[in-house]
């Protein structure tokens, strides 16, 4: 059962269009032309790397919590929500099992927390989160045989908006906090009661239907930081 756990939250088709995101970025890196923004977002260009490539391998991987009891789980489909293709993984098990997604939910938390400490961002960094997950919750729909699903651009246009009115400064951590915590707040976390009765095999936080959004969020921070302040914020 557990060797099914782990399985790429989209199709093969949608994934590659992600991997093609990150592999401009990567390009753009490399002639400099986004050196400034990731500096300014907190990360040297080669974590940067690692965060994007770690973040796309981690949506592979599945930590499991528990299982929810409800009702037969559906399995080995495609679904299709908001033009967006989910994977629903075939697995043998007459529950949802709970899990959380290393790259959509591990590596975008613990990147929010360095970023908090690092310019002390406290307070906008809650109001960003609370504001974005608020909005979200309002869209996030539960599909059933997958889990809570989000469109892919809302956290992403609400969270560059919201960062910049919060700070022109620190817009570009605040739109990946935000973003990022936001989403999974407000799409999977105030879902948790709903999930159970989807028959969805795996409910993963972080993993298909907020994957892609969490993603997005993030390559959105980096554009923020290098057209709107191309200068390295200091520390709060």
């Amino acid at each position: 059962m557990h060797s099914h756990v782990h399985y790429l939250p989209m199709t093969p088709g949608l994934f590659s269009i992600l991997v093609l995101a990150a592999v401009v970025l990567l390009i753009l890196i490399q002639l400099r032309i986004l050196r400034y923004a990731y500096l300014r977002l907190g990360v040297s260009p080669g974590a940067a790397m690692l965060l994007l490539f770690g973040s796309l391998i981690g949506s592979y991987f599945n930590i499991p919590l528990t299982v929810l009891p409800g009702p037969p789980v559906q399995a080995g489909q495609i679904v299709d929500f908001f033009g967006m293709r989910y994977v629903v993984p075939y697995l043998a098990s007459p529950s949802t099992i709970l899990a959380v997604n290393v790259g959509g939910a591990v590596i975008p938390a613990l990147m929010s927390a360095y970023l908090v400490l690092r310019y002390q961002l406290w307070l906008r960094a809650v109001i960003a989160t609370v504001v974005i997950a608020a909005i979200v919750h309002a869209s996030a729909t539960p599909v059933a045989g997958m889990g809570i699903a989000v469109p892919v651009f809302v956290p992403v246009i609400v969270t560059a908006i919201l960062a910049l009115l919060l700070s022109r400064e620190y817009a570009a951590p605040l739109a990946y906090i935000g973003g990022s915590m936001g989403t999974l707040l407000g799409a999977d976390l105030l879902n948790l009661d709903k999930i159970g009765s989807l028959g969805a095999p795996i409910a993963s936080i972080g993993g298909a239907g907020t994957f892609d959004g969490v993603f997005l969020t993030g390559i959105l921070a980096v554009l923020i930081a290098g057209v709107v302040a191309p200068a390295q914020p200091r520390r709060a």
